[in-house]
């Protein structure tokens, strides 16, 4: 199961995206988090020291060909876009930590596992959009077959950039983290009209509620797509200077907001025919839009018309 942070800058959407995977964790779920913001912090915010990992989007060369394995749609790894979905003999992906790409790139805090796209470096100012980093956890998910009782958490970028390519409809769930104020529900209102018509189950989390009135506010602008409201924590600001206590130890009713998101996660089930289907509309929609220009060639043809990933493909 996947489920995405989205918010505007500043709303918390990075700790509850950690607070949420250490929840995962600690329940003893198979857990990814995965940095797909550009304010690089997730894991700092689990608790990771020293250098962070090797960047996903510092390395397209190798992710595309990695993925494109002996896929005969995909003659090259210069012909994959962001957009390139998964055919016959494409190498589909798992969560197994033994797996070459994730011994590659993956950092680990404990029992988590977790992704980052990179910062923006000097090479890429003036010249490059982070979405060409965020375009490689489009191919990662695109290609990724995880299974029940699996959870990939995602922190996305701020506001409603992720509506430039399909990465918004990567996710069995987004939680939108908003503040009882003007503009974050604001983002709320924007990021609910461009998701619509696009099966995304978008719902929101509150955080920083300090009393009634501001459990009110929220209740009355985002009505049933409240699933939660979080107060003050001293957890975790305790766990963000460093010292984070068993989980066990957050506030109870905190405790019991987390559990609501993971019944809400739970409650899902994935279309694999409907989100390939997805995956192909934007992949189509790219291609025409600046793909085929960029590649040199129609990229419509890199889709095998009867091939529908999921768990079942990989075992075969």
């Amino acid at each position: 199961m996947r489920i995405a942070f989205v918010g505007k800058g500043g709303s918390g959407k990075t700790t509850m995206a950690s607070l949420f995977t250490r929840y995962l964790a600690e329940l003893g779920h198979p857990v990814l988090a995965i940095d797909a913001d550009i304010n690089q912090h997730l894991g700092q915010a689990l608790g990771a020291e020293g250098a962070p990992p090797r960047p996903l989007g510092a390395d397209l060369a190798w992710l595309k060909d990695h993925l494109r394995g002996t896929n005969p749609l995909i003659p090259s790894a210069e012909s994959m876009i962001k957009t390139t979905p998964p055919g016959p003999g494409s190498r589909l992906l798992d969560l197994d930590p033994d797996g070459e790409l994730l011994r590659r790139y993956a950092g680990t805090v404990g029992t988590i596992r977790y992704l980052v796209t990179g910062e923006f470096d000097e090479d890429d100012i003036g010249v490059s959009c982070y979405h060409s980093k965020t375009g490689a956890v489009e191919l990662y998910l695109n290609h990724l077959m995880d299974g029940a009782g699996e959870y990939v958490v995602v922190d996305m970028t701020a506001g409603a950039d992720a509506f430039a390519s399909g990465l918004f409809t990567r996710f069995d769930l987004t939680v939108l983290v908003s503040e009882p104020t003007r503009r974050g529900v604001g983002v709320y209102h924007q990021y609910a009209e461009h998701a619509a018509g696009h099966g995304v189950a978008l719902r929101v989390l509150g955080n920083k509620v300090s009393d009634a009135a501001d459990a009110d506010y929220l209740r009355e602008q985002v009505g049933e797509a409240l699933l939660g409201l979080l107060g003050q924590s001293a957890w975790v600001r305790s766990a963000e200077r460093g010292e984070p206590a068993p989980l066990s130890r957050l506030e109870p009713e905190n405790l019991t907001v987390l559990g609501s998101v993971l019944s809400a996660l739970d409650s899902r089930r994935r279309d694999w025919a409907g989100y390939h289907r997805k995956t192909i509309e934007f992949h189509l929609r790219n291609a025409a839009a600046w793909g085929n220009r960029a590649v040199g060639a129609d990229l419509a043809a890199q889709i095998a018309p009867d091939f529908v990933p999921g768990p079942g493909v990989l075992a075969r």
